[in-house]
């Protein structure tokens, strides 16, 4: 009898089930607002367009660049919305209405702003009071609701921010008709479980007709992705994102890991074409000079590599064994590394593909050489498909047999 079902991540979307519908969740990639604030990270006007091209192109629902930073930013804003893309194209700018003005002046329809609300944001950066502070995102509001534009208000550093006055800020927004509020985990102090209540007291607050959530995660302590999905499961409807995480910091959640986590295990109903994910990363890294770490999740050039005995034992039969999703699938290549770590049956086919034999007894005296070499990796190769089923059927039906 099989034990093998039709789809190797069925039970695990069993646990992964949710009380809420959760098929619609969408992507803002802040890749141009939020990218460029990573040390080092600058783009020219040239870059910027061709990333909101492909960002488009890729299936990103909105993407935002702030046009007050420098005069470069100005014509970089107002070019992109001139592109005519799908993606909403959100002019990010702070809470005055001088900045407003020059959101005006790109053409654009959406704008984004935001305010720290925190104590320690309105203490430190801001000094002021809650209440002028209330004051002057409310008289915000209703300046971009008076030019008839689109918005999105951000708390900044709500996960620090007393809940009561949270709550009567976003409610405020509300009743004022703001497309979108976003909670940001400013300082990525939160775990999952506190994201969850924090985003789920603000979505019983409000009236999610008139207002969306957006969630905003930093990575401070490499919880930025969960955080943001846990905001989902409490009733945020979009993810913030930039290519590669990069952003303020430690940066913001990965596209890829988030657009993959979506669509895989949150059945998300997203356009999104995943095969563009590696070449985007690719396109950031040239841009920027950073390089993209080997085991950087789904995009990395290790997310595909698979080295232990037992390891390639289970992908030459299936690689679905130890692959979630195929690699194909997102643009990246299946390697398979031999050296000490491999196996009788990764002899066998490396046997096979020098066209030697692949008995078991040739099969263990490799291996135990490529042991007693004590040379770690020695030798890494990229896998095709065709290529895994043609020298798979050359290796000694014996060896299979055994293994």
């Amino acid at each position: 009898m099989s034990l093998k079902t039709s789809d190797p991540n069925h039970y695990a979307h069993i646990y992964n089930e949710s009380d809420k519908e959760l098929n619609n969740i969408h992507i803002l990639d802040s890749t141009l607002r939020e990218g460029e604030q990573h040390p080092g990270v600058s783009f020219t006007t040239k870059q910027r367009i061709q990333i909101a091209w492909m960002l488009d192109s890729f299936g990103v629902d909105q993407i935002e660049i702030s046009p007050v930073v420098s005069p470069d930013h100005f014509v970089s804003t107002k070019t992109i919305i001139k592109q005519g893309l799908k993606a909403d194209i959100l002019a990010h700018v702070r809470a005055m209405k001088s900045d407003i003005d020059v959101a005006i002046s790109c053409d654009a329809e959406w704008v984004a702003t935001y305010m720290g609300i925190s104590d320690i944001h309105l203490s430190s950066k801001l000094k002021i009071s809650r209440e002028e502070a209330k004051n002057r995102a409310l008289d915000v509001a209703d300046y971009i609701k008076s030019h008839g534009l689109k918005a999105r208000f951000t708390m900044e550093d709500a996960s620090r921010t007393d809940p009561s006055f949270l709550i009567d800020m976003c409610k405020e927004m509300n009743n004022r008709k703001i497309e979108r509020i976003s909670i940001p985990d400013t300082v990525g102090i939160m775990r999952p479980k506190g994201m969850y209540n924090l985003v789920s007291r603000v979505y019983q607050s409000i009236d999610t007709s008139t207002s969306l959530l957006d969630v905003h995660c930093h990575n401070d302590l490499g919880l930025a992705l969960a955080n943001a999905l846990a905001g989902c499961d409490a009733g945020a409807n979009q993810i913030h994102t930039t290519i590669d995480g990069l952003g303020e910091r430690t940066g913001i959640p990965s596209l890829a890991e988030a657009a993959v986590a979506l669509m895989l295990i949150y059945k998300s109903n997203n356009d999104l074409r995943l095969h563009m994910l590696k070449d985007l990363s690719k396109t950031i890294s040239l841009y920027t000079g950073l390089e993209v770490p080997e085991s950087k999740p789904i995009v990395g050039d290790s997310a595909y590599k698979h080295k232990a005995g037992t390891h390639l034992a289970a992908i030459l039969r299936d690689p679905s064994a130890y692959e979630i999703i195929e690699p194909r699938i997102v643009g990246n290549r299946r390697k398979i590394v031999f050296g000490e770590l491999a196996g009788k049956n990764g002899a066998a086919y490396l046997l096979s593909l020098l066209g030697l034999e692949t008995s078991n007894h040739e099969a263990e005296k490799l291996a135990r050489g490529l042991k007693d070499l004590r040379m770690g990796d020695i030798l890494e190769l990229y896998l095709d498909d065709r290529l895994e089923r043609k020298i798979l059927n050359n290796v000694s039906p014996n060896l299979k047999a055994k293994e």
